[in-house]
């Protein structure tokens, strides 16, 4: 496979499947390599954040994630093999009109790397399964991937989506600093068990010498994610009986009641950051950028939304005659939203903040992006920079006006759209709950790139991307 393509996309994970959707629905050709031979078997990142929940409606794969999912069950606490009571695992969150998804939303991440896939497909994308990269040179031209085959691909532009051990990151000496948020080894299962129900989320306090078990069924599945954790200094024992024996101590169940072990991991929770988003044409994005606690939910949603971010960016520079220059803005926006959720997981995790309003991440935004341009002179509570909420103008959806790779102008009250091209959609009418009149352009992925009164310096502003 000596191949040339625009974008070459290194890990087939959530990251690397969601940048591909984006590429591909924007007709720009990119080729997914996994170093794998099939796509991650666990369950590891189950919980879709609901900002990752308005990205995934953007890309066409939200009917297919909640159809393969649930809610999260209420936790319940065990002691002697009794109900002790119950544990709210989340803060409820009503929906509103302007955020309709108010809850995280429960698919294992097996399950949502294989509806990525097929969206891929669908558009005419590919993954190709093991291609190791094992060599990278670049120039001013693009970049050259070695693969362990003997292969090689040439494209424009990389982008490293390989993992918290990213072999593409470490070809471009890129550092990744970083601490340990908890020194105690914990395991992660798959298992199948008998005995429990499927409604709660089961959890068992830590005995003498012994660390929690938590047991919780994997909606849309017959499986139940098993969480342990162990002495530090210890090595748990992945294996079917190893499993067993840890169940049989920690909870009232006998160990025969977990029949299989469909996949395992052993893992030490830690947060880092890498120094660099960027080196020349080759980007880090998900956990080759940032390695989160999984206290929280926030490590899959945050790479998602890389993929998300740089997408239309790359889509601008190769379709839309953009500047390069434009790309420096991933690095600039993702980088300081990376760093604050890390610091969010390791407050879940050490048990300083519960899952809320934060970790949903409809907050998150780039209020001091570069690309962000505030020119109302009394701009009410969103601003540009803000995530664009949800809503509905003459009877117009806004999610449903914003869907796709396009711009969206939103003109609100007595505000006046400009003539900026058939590119742009333009959404007229009174102004919904969140937002106040004046005029309002979202960018492709779903944030407010320029605000104001007046169209003064809107044409300006979007020339810059290619679209004036």
């Amino acid at each position: 496979m000596d191949r040339d393509t625009e974008v070459l996309v290194v890990g087939a994970g959530p990251t690397g499947l969601a940048l591909g959707i984006d590429l591909a629905r924007r007709g720009v050709p990119a080729l997914v390599v996994e170093r794998a031979q099939a796509l991650f078997p666990g369950s590891r990142g189950k919980g879709i954040q609901p900002r990752t929940l308005e990205v995934f409606d953007d890309l066409g794969v939200l009917d297919a994630v909640r159809a393969a999912g649930g809610t999260y069950p209420v936790g319940m606490i065990w002691q002697d093999g009794r109900r002790a009571g119950e544990h709210r695992m989340f803060d409820a969150v009503e929906p509103s009109e302007d955020a309709p998804y108010n809850e995280p939303w429960m698919v294992p991440q097996w399950r949502t790397q294989q509806i990525l896939r097929a969206r891929l497909e669908e558009l005419g994308g590919e993954v190709a399964f093991g291609r190791e990269v094992v060599a990278l040179t670049q120039d001013g031209g693009g970049v050259r991937a070695e693969l362990a085959s003997g292969e090689t691909v040439t494209a424009r532009y990389a982008v490293a989506a390989d993992g918290g051990r990213s072999t593409v990151r470490g070809l471009l000496g890129i550092g990744m600093a970083g601490e340990t948020v908890d020194p105690h080894p914990t395991l992660v299962a798959d298992v199948r068990i008998s005995g429990l129900d499927r409604d709660n989320w089961h959890v068992f306090p830590p005995g003498e010498g012994d660390g929690f078990l938590a047991i919780c069924p994997l909606a849309g599945t017959e499986d139940f994610q098993l969480v342990a954790q162990f002495p530090e200094g210890t090595t748990p024992d992945l294996s079917l009986e190893g499993i067993r024996k840890v169940v049989a101590a920690r909870s009232h169940l006998a160990p025969e009641s977990v029949t299989e072990v469909r996949w395992a991991s052993d893992f030490r929770p830690r947060a880092a950051l890498a120094d660099r988003f960027r080196s020349g044409r080759v980007f880090l994005a998900g956990d080759a950028a940032h390695v989160h606690s999984p206290a929280g939910g926030q490590g899959l949603n945050t790479s998602v939304q890389d993929a998300y971010n740089l997408g239309w960016k790359l889509g601008a520079v190769l379709r839309d005659g953009a500047d390069a220059a434009l790309l420096d803005s991933y690095e600039e926006e993702r980088r300081p939203v990376a760093a604050e959720v890390l610091g969010l997981s390791t407050r879940v995790h050490r048990g300083e903040t519960r899952r809320g309003g934060a970790t949903r991440q409809l907050g998150l935004g780039y209020r001091e992006s570069p690309l962000t341009r505030e020119t109302r002179t009394d701009p009410g509570t969103l601003r540009a920079g803000d995530r664009a909420p949800d809503g509905a103008v003459t009877g117009v959806r806004l999610f449903d006006a914003f869907r796709g790779p396009h711009w969206t102008l939103l003109a609100l009250g007595d505000a006046q759209a400009p003539d900026l091209g058939a590119r742009i959609a333009v959404v007229r009418g009174p102004a919904p709950g969140a937002y106040g009149p004046g005029l309002y352009l979202v960018r492709p992925d779903g944030y407010v790139g320029w605000a104001g009164d007046t169209a003064a310096g809107l044409p300006e502003y979007l020339d810059r991307f290619g679209w004036c």
